[in-house]
Parts: structure tokens; C-alpha cells; sequence
């Protein structure tokens, strides 16, 4: 977590994402991505194929995506209207970062989230 709030940190200006990777809600990796979105201070898109292959290594039997990261860069690490617009329903773990902390969210239905409780070990 340290890590990822330092990645965020160190990109002031433009939202940090990438993805998590585990199983069920255990979170045991991060992988930093590359933002695509057309305006990267105001949201994020994770690289395509970064996304595809995350998803190959897991059809592979490396571990599963469970969800992804990303950082605001100028708000609390809470859902934005933005990210509500994103968000699938489909029990994703969300990571949001923001004022130098970490929250994580779960998509519960499209365009909504439920807190999850973050213990960092």
C-alpha cells in the first residue's frame, strides 16, 4: 500500500491506476498501468492491453485480477461521479487514493459501491 501511495504522490497531477490481483478479497499484488484516458488528470482508463494480458497470465494460473487502483488528484479517496459511471456491478475491488490515503471500495451494482475494510499486512 505504501507503494502505491507513493506512486500516487509522486504523480500530482495525473490519476495513477493500475491492477489488483488475489483472490476473493485478499489483495496479494499491484500492478502499475499505464493511464490512457484522454484526460488523465480528471480519470482513468487502464492500458488495454495491459488489462488483456493481466487477464491471459490468469487463464495461465497466475493469479486473478480482482479489481484496480487509481488515484485522485484532487479529492478523497472516495467514488467520484466519474468512477460510478465505471463501475460494472460485477464485485470488483476498487482501490481509490487520495490526500495521502488508501480506501477500497466494491462495485455492488453498476454505478455503485460499497466501503470494504482495507487491513494491510
Amino acid at each position: 500500500m505504501a507503494r502505491l501511495l507513493d506512486e500516487a504522490a509522486a504523480s500530482p497531477w495525473v490519476e495513477v491506476c493500475g491492477l489488483l490481483f488475489g483472490t476473493g478479497g485478499r489483495i496479494a499484488a499491484a500492478e502499475a498501468c499505464a493511464n490512457v484516458a484522454v484526460e488523465p488528470a480528471r480519470r482513468f482508463e487502464i492500458d488495454p492491453a495491459a488489462l488483456f494480458a493481466a487477464h491471459r497470465r490468469a487463464r495461465a494460473g497466475d493469479a486473478q485480477v480482482i479489481g484496480c487502483y487509481h488515484s485522485h488528484t484532487s479529492g478523497d479517496p472516495v467514488p467520484s461521479a466519474t468512477d460510478a459511471e465505471s463501475a460494472m456491478g460485477d464485485g470488483a475491488i476498487w482501490v481509490i487514493l487520495g490526500r495521502g490515503e488508501a480506501r477500497a471500495w466494491r462495485t455492488v451494482e453498476r454505478g455503485r459501491f460499497e466501503a470494504v475494510v482495507l487491513s494491510v499486512r
